[in-house]
C-alpha cells in the first residue's frame, strides 16, 4: 500500500504539473478516469506497463520514470551509464566527430545541469582570456556565460540573452524535478548585472531569423544563432539528459571571419 500510494502521489503531481485532467489523461492512455483516480489515491496498483504509459503521456523525464517504477514496486527500466564507460564508446566517438566536423563554428555538449561534457575549438576560441576559476573542470555553460567575470561583459545584447537563458532554465525546471538545476538557476540569476556603455552596432544591418548572441572577440563583433538537439526516445538516463548546442553565424561577416581561421 505504501509503494502504491507513493506512485499515485507522484503521478498526480506530474499530471497537475502538466495541467491535464484525469479524464484527459485517461483518454490519452486508453484507460478510464475511474482507474486513474484509483491509481492516484492508492486504491489500485498500476501495472508496470501502465506506469510507463502514463509517464510517456505526461512527458516525465527518463530519470523520473525510474523513480515512478520503484515507487510502484518495480525495478528501474532505464540504465544510468557514465559517459566514459566502455559501453558508451560508440556514442562518444560519434559526438566527437560531430563537434569536430562542425568547426570552425562553435558547438558543445552539456548534461541536464549545463555541465560541459565536450566542446570544440570554436567554443575554446570564445572562452579565450576567461579567468581560471571559471575554466576549471567541471565547466558549467550557464555559469561561464552569465558570470560577471565570464562572457557577460563581452555579450553586446546581454540583457536579451540573459533573459533568454533564464527563461530556458525556468521551462526546464517546470518540466523536471531537479534540485541541482534549481540551485544553479538561483545562483546565476542572482549574479549582478552591470550597466554597459553604448555598445557598438554590427557594421551592416542584418535581418536575424532568431535572437542572436552578439559577442565580442579579439576586437570584432560576432553574431550567432543557436540550436539545441537532443536524442529521440533515449533508453539511458545519461543520454536522455545530453543536449548538443550548435551555433551558426548569424551574419556574413561572422561567417567570413570564422572561415578565415581555418586557413
Amino acid at each position: 500500500m505504501t509503494t502504491t500510494t507513493g506512485v499515485g502521489a507522484l503521478l498526480r503531481t506530474w499530471r497537475e504539473r502538466r495541467g491535464i485532467s484525469q479524464l484527459e489523461l485517461a483518454g490519452r492512455a486508453e484507460s478510464s478516469s475511474r482507474h486513474i483516480s484509483f491509481v492516484e489515491n492508492g486504491r489500485s496498483r498500476p501495472s508496470e506497463e501502465m506506469v510507463l504509459r502514463l509517464a510517456d503521456h505526461l512527458d516525465v523525464p527518463v530519470r523520473d520514470r525510474n523513480a515512478l517504477l520503484v515507487a510502484a514496486g518495480y525495478a528501474p527500466r532505464y540504465a544510468h551509464t557514465p559517459l566514459d564507460a566502455p559501453a558508451m564508446a560508440a556514442l562518444r566517438e560519434g559526438l566527437e566527430r560531430l563537434l569536430t566536423g562542425y568547426e570552425p563554428y562553435p558547438a558543445l555538449i552539456v548534461d541536464g545541469t549545463y555541465t560541459v561534457v565536450a566542446a570544440n575549438r570554436g567554443i575554446a576560441m570564445l572562452l579565450e582570456g576567461l579567468p581560471e576559476h571559471l575554466l576549471t573542470p567541471p565547466l558549467n555553460a550557464m555559469r561561464i556565460t552569465l558570470h560577471p567575470e565570464g562572457l557577460a561583459p563581452r555579450i553586446h545584447n546581454f540583457a536579451e540573452w540573459r533573459g533568454h537563458l533564464l527563461a530556458q532554465m525556468e521551462r526546464q525546471i517546470a518540466l523536471a524535478r531537479s534540485r541541482e538545476l534549481r540551485e544553479l538557476y538561483e545562483e546565476v540569476s542572482a549574479y549582478p548585472v552591470q550597466d554597459r556603455p553604448g555598445d557598438a552596432e554590427p557594421t551592416e544591418a542584418v535581418a536575424y531569423v532568431a535572437l542572436p548572441l552578439v559577442i565580442e572577440h579579439d576586437g570584432r563583433l560576432l553574431s550567432f544563432v543557436s540550436s539545441i538537439s537532443t536524442f529521440n526516445t533515449p533508453m539511458d538516463v545519461t543520454v536522455a539528459e545530453l543536449a548538443i548546442e550548435t551555433m551558426l553565424p548569424a551574419d556574413p561577416a561572422t561567417a567570413k571571419y570564422l572561415r578565415s581561421l581555418e586557413s
